[in-house]
């Protein structure tokens, strides 16, 4: 399907054929700037666009809920389930498929579509914007406070060999809360490349707790972006666990553009078999009394590689400003591979900064204790896997939250 095609029967605005158009004719090759994560041989590249309708029967292999409300669903490109409670519309909240926002809400797409992403500039995200078909967009108006948590479920149809591409914007505007989940997951086993963008727009005096359960399937490449910009005295919190079977690249970042701005970015990895996971996580502090924390830990199993990259960057005009980082990784088996690379940028002197980063083998002595209480192997591991990740999850935001992210890595332990 070729780009005049896919605008004609999305009745895209004039002014996104155009972002399209420029974004086929870059000729640059740059890719992500990742450290010390060898992904040159992977297949990240956008060659296959979804052009096939998704079957909607095949969803009742995940069985999700039909009957929740404000839970939204799409099974590749094809929006199946969207159930925003009328309160929360009577209340001017938006949540839709893009292609709906495109056609009924444009001048908000407009006005905030890749604001987040205005420094980045590269390969992928040429191929993302040439190629994405659809995604969500959510919008909290002003002086709105939502009670209950906004669920996605953003499902890779892989039955057939085609690329996914998909995009979220979420808009929190000025003195509102918002909750949100975003559950990433494939159906089928083809080989086939995920290009996923997430932005997220924080006005003033707003809080956003973003939390993600990433669960792509062992044969999908992904290249993941999820960027925030939060204004003055709004609140970032990102929650996010790392769960995909195939290789991943991850690209993390939080801009705090004024001043009091907080984002507070917590992420569980788990890496098994033979899979790759790089993961890029950076703040920058661009405003001053901005605070950026960054707490990862990951554990690998088989003979898969895990590497955080924790980058803190202190701008000159952010007079008060607190940068934070910590990244911890846990090995448990002799051919697993782990890096953690702690970077501060500080370019104020009045600011207080802080990294801490470790890579270790599991404690020998610990999981000796553990078997010599009856416990087998796999159990004394699974032991030390979840009180090693016990850190990050005991921030997150709810009881429902924590079980259902410990049942995810139980059973990831598990299939490994």
């Amino acid at each position: 399907m070729n780009g005049n095609q896919r605008n004609e029967i999305n009745y895209e605005p004039q002014w996104f054929q155009d972002l399209r158009t420029a974004a086929q004719q870059q000729e640059t090759q740059q890719m992500p700037a990742i450290k010390k994560v060898k992904f040159k041989r992977w297949n990240l590249h956008v060659t296959q666009p979804q052009q096939h309708v998704a079957d909607q029967t095949k969803l009742a292999k995940i069985n999700l809920d039909q009957n929740t409300v404000n839970t939204f669903v799409q099974f590749g490109s094809q929006t199946t389930q969207n159930t925003l409670s009328s309160q929360y519309t009577q209340q001017g909240v938006i949540m839709c498929d893009f292609q709906t926002a495109l056609q009924e809400h444009e001048a908000l797409v407009r006005k905030y579509y890749q604001k987040s992403l205005v420094q980045q500039s590269h390969q992928l995200l040429n191929e993302h914007q040439a190629n994405f078909q659809n995604g969500l967009f959510i919008y909290i108006p002003k002086n709105v406070n939502l009670q209950d948590v906004l669920t996605s479920y953003l499902i890779q149809d892989a039955t057939i060999q085609q690329d996914y591409v998909t995009h979220v914007l979420l808009v929190v505007d000025e003195n509102s809360e918002v909750n949100y989940l975003e559950n990433l997951m494939t159906i089928g086993s083809q080989k086939t490349t995920a290009n996923i963008v997430v932005e997220v727009i924080a006005k003033a005096n707003s809080k956003v707790t973003f939390t993600s359960c990433d669960q792509l399937g062992a044969q999908t490449t992904t290249y993941l972006n999820r960027t925030a910009q939060v204004a003055q005295d709004a609140t970032v919190t990102w929650s996010t666990a790392m769960l995909n079977d195939g290789h991943v690249l991850a690209d993390f970042k939080a801009d705090l553009i004024e001043n009091g701005a907080q984002a507070d970015l917590q992420i569980v990895a788990l890496a098994t078999g033979k899979q790759t996971q790089g993961i890029d996580t950076k703040v920058n502090n661009k405003a001053c009394y901005t605070q950026g924390h960054i707490l990862q830990h990951g554990a690998i199993l088989g003979k898969a590689t895990l590497t955080f990259n924790g980058i803190g960057h202190v701008f000159p005009k952010a007079t008060g400003s607190d940068a934070q980082q910590e990244s911890r990784v846990l090995m448990l088996t002799p051919q697993a591979k782990g890096n953690a690379n702690p970077i501060l940028l500080i370019d104020h002197n009045d600011v207080t900064a802080g990294h801490a980063a470790s890579v270790g083998r599991v404690d020998e002595d610990q999981m000796y204790y553990l078997m010599s209480r009856g416990l087998s192997k796999e159990v004394a591991q699974k032991l030390v896997v979840l009180g090693f990740f016990g850190p990050v999850l005991a921030k997150l935001p709810s009881q429902n939250l924590k079980d259902q992210m410990l049942a995810l890595l139980e059973r990831k332990m598990q299939d490994d």
